[in-house]
């Protein structure tokens, strides 16, 4: 495998909340009493099943509570042994999923600072991705300006399967904010599961789930450029965290022969479809879907055409590698110093 160098930025970590209750001291009184009164005691998607082999690797299972609750198992399972200057700290509980827009502006909000207090404040290393509750752009934009006040939240998180195409021109005033206010926006692997995770309907297993959310990021990609999201926000960055990687090249293949064949349609879409990925897209490393021979993997570098898009990242606690093989075999040394070190600076302005 390709060396692991010190100083590296792990652009998704996945801090987990150990039940509802824990954001009890967050929530305002009337919601405290929601809570309290309705019996709620969590929520949790089925994105990553808590049996699945998948959800955490082995030696990171912890012998009580929830993987990734505990910042000491971080810190001695990622940020010490990959000597980390940075990790980005996504937290991927369920509160896009509820269906009230003031429950999930409240839910949002009590997690935004649960990270903080509970994660930011106690290790310098930790940076912060700004939870938003995407059933309302109004209180979305409200705690993206709340949040950002804290220069420790570097970006703004959403999820790759919610209600509707990203690039809708009701969202961009999401948008508008974080560019703004320096926050590429991280569309993360996962569903609210309002509709069914695949565009054909619902499948019968975990692994159809999984599988797909690749397809949902070429049509969320897709819909951001052809409705001219960049065009209108030009310096705006997008990172799809656990988006894979190999899918890339021919994605952009058959997007650009059909941007070619009806641009007349879209005339804001002044640019190539590859070029205004190059400039405002980035994609997390993990989970790699890597080919076996490292000549293959070079070339599947040489037709993205730029070593500008991949960002280090170990999915902890998930089960994507073992050991500190986090980097694919064939990768050269400064290939690897752009992933771990200089794209993750170019991409998030806050964390100079």
């Amino acid at each position: 495998m390709a060396s692991l160098i010190a100083g590296g930025v792990d652009c998704d970590v996945h801090p987990a909340v150990p039940h509802l209750t824990s954001l009890l001291p967050y929530l305002n009184d009337y919601w405290r009493d929601q809570v309290t009164t309705r019996g709620m005691v969590d929520l949790v998607s089925q994105s990553y099943p808590k049996n699945s082999p998948i959800m955490v690797r082995p030696d990171w299972r912890p012998e009580t509570g929830k993987p990734g609750e505990s910042l000491a198992d971080m810190q001695r399972h990622v940020l010490e042994p990959f000597q980390l200057s940075c990790a980005i700290c996504n937290p991927l509980y369920g509160v896009q999923m509820v269906f009230s827009e003031d429950m999930q502006a409240a839910f949002c909000r009590a997690l935004n600072d649960w990270l903080v207090k509970e994660w930011l404040d106690r290790d310098s290393r930790l940076r912060g991705s700004i939870v938003i509750p995407t059933q309302s752009v109004e209180k979305a934009v409200a705690e993206i300006e709340r949040c950002a006040a804290d220069r420790r939240f570097v970006q703004v998180l959403m999820l790759v399967m919610g209600d509707t195409p990203l690039g809708k021109r009701a969202l961009w005033p999401i948008y508008e904010a974080a560019e703004r206010l320096d926050l590429p926006v991280g569309i993360h692997a996962g569903s609210a599961y309002h509709n069914p995770p695949t565009a054909v309907g619902w499948g019968s297993y975990h692994i159809e789930d999984y599988v797909g959310q690749a397809q949902a990021f070429q049509t969320q990609l897709t819909s951001l450029i052809v409705e001219g999201v960049f065009a209108k926000y030009p310096r705006l960055k997008m990172v799809m965290l656990e988006s894979g990687v190999s899918w890339i090249s021919p994605y952009l293949w058959r997007l650009h022969k059909f941007w070619r064949g009806v641009r007349m349609e879209t005339p804001w879409v002044d640019r190539a479809p590859l070029e205004i990925v190059r400039s405002n897209i980035r994609f997390s490393l993990q989970p790699f879907d890597a080919p076996p021979e490292p000549e293959t993997l070079i070339r599947l570098f040489e037709h993205m055409q730029s070593d500008e898009l991949v960002l280090f990242s170990t999915d902890y606690p998930h089960w994507q590698f073992d050991g500190q093989d986090a980097l694919p075999e064939g990768l050269t040394p400064d290939l690897v110093r752009k992933i771990m070190i200089d794209n993750p600076h170019a991409t998030y302005p806050r964390l100079t």
